[in-house]
Formats: structure tokens, C-alpha cells, sequence
């Protein structure tokens, strides 16, 4: 794991997530796989193996650059500008 600038801009505190599952996928009938809890603004979107790779949009879309597995018991983090956990 390596330390990122991007990690200096995160809010001090968690944001709450948006959701439950990846709302996006939800939206249009999908089954979202691995899911990501954008760090920046709470937005719970699916990991690159979901069909629709939303989290992947989300940074896209947003340049929220740093999420963390929304996943039970995991709490790594990845940086999409930077292509590494941090």
C-alpha cells in the first residue's frame, strides 16, 4: 500500500453511505458484484467485475478519485487516479 494526495483531500470524517447496494444498478435491473463506497461523497457503487462498473463511472463522472470496499469485513481503499490501494 502505498500514501496518495488524494487521500489529504478526504473529508475528516467517513461520509454516510447513499445507500445499501449500488443504486445505479438497481436502476436499470442489475446485479451489482464488489461494491465501493465512494470516500468523498457516500455514493455506493458496483466494482469493475459488475457488468455496468459503476464506481469506475462515478470516478469518471466526479473525479472522487479514493473509494473503499463496501464489502463486509473489508476496508481497503483504492485510489482510480492513482490505480493502487492505498
Amino acid at each position: 500500500m502505498s500514501e496518495c494526495p488524494h487521500i489529504a483531500e478526504l473529508p475528516r470524517s467517513e461520509p454516510a453511505p447513499r445507500g445499501e447496494t449500488c443504486g445505479a444498478c438497481l436502476a436499470v435491473g442489475g446485479h451489482p458484484v464488489q461494491l465501493r463506497l465512494c470516500l468523498v461523497c457516500g455514493q455506493v457503487g458496483c466494482c469493475d467485475s459488475s457488468p455496468y462498473q459503476h464506481a469506475t463511472r462515478h470516478f469518471k463522472e466526479t473525479g472522487h478519485a479514493v473509494m473503499r470496499s463496501f464489502e463486509p469485513g473489508e476496508s481497503w481503499r483504492w485510489c482510480y487516479a492513482d490505480g493502487s490501494i492505498v
